[in-house]
């Protein structure tokens, strides 16, 4: 059985549930490994977070979001043909879509500390967070998951080392703010679906 699975199973009791938030004050980060604190921080964030050890998996989980939200026969913001087969299979329209319901993406990396999601234009061209749909599905690996936001930028250089992407954009926050929080002024709080799969 996966560390993933083991850690972050979905059938989690609410006296668990307790359980957890009771020890996560006695929990510091420096206690965590980097994958643990990224899920940590990124669930904290309000990001909706799903395990899959394939990519079959991947499908199975991403029909259960359509179906969870109504998204069937959407319109869909995609800018990754290594995903198209997917909406296929799902009848969603992609092309040139108005209005979309969602973006379905790839992404750079997953930042531990924040719990942030790093994209560049290779996933959303020079779109702008607030210019995204509200609703967002990512499809990452756990390869992808780096401490640092430094950690992600180096990884980007690395990665391209001569056509850099532009545009790059960390979004960290996945639903709006109980009351008026200074620390997320300016920022558009969105509702993400992480699809993880396993790959180290």
């Amino acid at each position: 059985m996966s560390l993933f699975r083991k850690i972050f199973g979905s059938s989690i009791s609410p006296s668990d549930e307790d359980k957890e938030k009771e020890n996560s004050k006695y929990f510091t980060d420096t206690d965590m490994s980097i994958d643990e604190q990224f899920i940590y921080n990124f669930k904290r964030n309000g990001g909706k977070f799903l395990y899959c050890e394939n990519i079959e998996e991947v499908k199975e989980q991403f029909e259960n979001i359509l179906q969870e939200n109504d998204w069937y026969e959407s319109n869909v913001l995609c800018y990754e043909p290594k995903l198209f087969s997917i909406l296929d299979e799902n009848k969603l329209s992609y092309e040139k879509s108005a209005n979309p319901k969602f973006l379905f993406s790839y992404c750079e990396n997953l930042i531990a500390e924040e719990g942030s999601i790093l994209f560049s234009s290779n996933q959303i061209k020079q779109l702008k967070p607030h210019d995204l749909p509200v609703n967002i599905v990512v499809v990452a690996r756990t390869s992808q998951i780096l401490a640092a936001k430094s950690d992600g930028l180096t990884s980007i250089r690395k990665k391209y080392e001569r056509d850099y992407p532009t545009n790059i954009t960390a979004i960290k926050y996945f639903e709006k703010a109980k009351e008026e929080d200074f620390t997320q002024y300016g920022s558009s709080a969105k509702n993400l679906y992480l699809l993880l799969l396993e790959d180290l």
